[in-house]
């Protein structure tokens, strides 16, 4: 377990601890552990410590290719299913011809109820119909308290199988970028195709995001899985670390989205 901890970062720490904890619970009890909602890079740091300890894992966001899910780890004998993953979808009905609903509008809106990110997964939006995935035990919580988004009254509908969920097709043009470290300016400046003087004030200006969080340090180590956004510039995706070159640089896969 710690050649694989090392190779986390040490603000990854608690989290890695918490998913040693759920494994040693599903090992002692011989039961399914679920979890709340995780980003991309928790998922990968899941993934890799479940499979050191010979259980297995899976995950449910219930929209197609989500990037926000529930995990269930579970001993060999146990088979999921996806009501395991105690997912709901809602939808929100809201004045759509006086208003515009935005992605950070809903978001904030949950935060402000005090509710944990991880008790809901994506949001997602098109045109005048809004949905968001949460936990089931969130149900009654969220029908009585999200009535209002901004300053226009709202209300949130648990969603059946029947109806249909909002799919964002998504696509990520694959790139072979080649930098001198894993410093997150070092992938900045390649991604941004700039000058890594000009890739530091785009990081110290809060306009570069790792995994949803704004990171100023220009020398955070980035990672596989992990997710950048960049202002102005769009979205990032490290698929995979390829190795180095006989010049000792490293080779990254990277999904740009298009």
């Amino acid at each position: 377990m710690d050649s694989i901890i090392q190779h986390f970062r040490k603000d990854e720490q608690p989290f890695i601890e918490t998913v040693i904890g759920w494994t040693r619970e599903v090992e002692d009890t011989y039961s399914p552990k679920l979890t709340g909602f995780l980003d991309p890079r928790q998922i990968f740091i899941l993934s890799s410590i479940v499979r050191s300890s010979g259980l297995q894992f899976g995950v449910h966001g219930a929209f197609l290719e989500p990037e926000r899910q529930r995990a269930l780890i579970y001993p060999d004998y146990y088979e999921p299913e996806d009501e395991d993953f105690q997912v709901t979808v809602f939808g929100i009905r809201y004045p759509a011809k006086f208003m515009t609903l935005e992605h950070r509008d809903v978001l904030g809106s949950l935060m402000a109820l005090g509710i944990d990110r991880s008790k809901f997964g994506d949001i997602r939006l098109e045109g005048d119909i809004a949905q968001f995935a949460a936990a089931d035990e969130m149900k009654d919580y969220l029908t009585a308290n999200l009535t209002s988004i901004g300053k226009s009254k709202v209300r949130v509908e648990e969603l059946g199988a029947s109806d249909e969920l909002i799919v964002i097709a998504e696509s990520w043009k694959e790139e072979l970028h080649t930098i001198s470290s894993l410093r997150l300016d070092s992938l900045v400046a390649s991604l941004v195709n700039c000058p890594r003087q000009k890739a530091v004030a785009l990081i110290q200006n809060d306009k570069v995001k790792v995994n949803h969080v704004v990171r100023d340090q220009q020398a955070f180590e980035v990672n596989e899985s992990d997710i950048l956004s960049i202002r102005g510039s769009g979205r990032f995706k490290i698929m995979s670390i390829e190795g180095r070159t006989r010049k000792d640089k490293i080779r990254l896969l990277i999904g740009r989205l298009e």
